[in-house]
């Protein structure tokens, strides 16, 4: 359970794909205009990630080295297709939203970097959780740059929910009145607070860090032997 603990919280936390490794900025900056948005995106690609990795770690024995690449893509390829086709039948109103980025989860180079550096080289569960642990790395971060992007733009929540939940309405916050703020919902916004985003999860890690030197430090300081009086 220690290794599959560690496992998550890699992807999770520690080499979180949007906010260390820097991938897949296109859905990043162009999904992540609301919460419902950034989410639905981000659930899609946590499906693709998890199966793709488990696939492609069952059938490693059986794929040649050479052409490895090519039947990585098609495993991918493939469930981007399911994916499509179910979002397109159960919630038409956000595959119609989410548009080309859809098909696009093909191309994402988080998918294809995990299956080719880690499904192909470990087992099967494992693998399958680094896979959905990375990908849920970049869904909350994908609904936190949505909901402060949304906030900002137009001072309410979860616009478009109707989309998913049909009984369901978006949350108004701020006064109706509120005049927006444009930019925060156009891409340059998603710039600056994903930015904002880096430079805090960057923070937090330095804080962290030296704690652990402040109790490191400490530790030394009373294994050390007293001097002779």
């Amino acid at each position: 359970m220690s290794q599959y603990r560690n496992v998550a919280w890699n992807g999770i936390w520690k080499q979180n794909t949007a906010l260390i490794q820097l991938l897949g900025m296109c859905l990043l900056l162009a999904m992540s205009n609301s919460v419902v948005n950034g989410v639905g995106l981000g659930l899609a690609t946590v499906f693709v990630m998890a199966m793709s990795n488990l696939a492609v770690a069952a059938l490693r024995s059986l794929i040649p080295y050479e052409i490895r690449i090519p039947v990585f893509i098609l495993i991918i390829a493939a469930l981007v297709t399911v994916v499509d086709l179910a979002m397109n039948a159960w919630t038409h109103s956000l595959y119609v939203v989410l548009g080309i980025f859809i098909p696009l989860i093909v191309t994402n180079c988080i998918v294809l970097a995990r299956v080719e550096a880690y499904a192909a080289k470990n087992p099967v569960l494992v693998s399958t959780v680094d896979g959905a642990a990375m990908a849920l790395g970049l869904t909350w971060v994908l609904g936190l740059l949505g909901a402060i992007r949304e906030f900002i733009g137009t001072g309410a929540l979860f616009s478009g929910i109707e989309m998913i939940i049909p009984s369901a309405h978006a949350l108004q916050i701020l006064p109706e009145d509120y005049p927006g703020f444009l930019v925060a919902i156009l891409p340059p916004g998603a710039f600056f607070v994903l930015g904002l985003l880096i430079a805090g999860r960057n923070w937090l890690d330095a804080r962290a860090n030296e704690r652990l030197r402040q109790q490191r430090l400490r530790a030394e300081m009373h294994a050390a032997p007293s001097p002779a009086a």
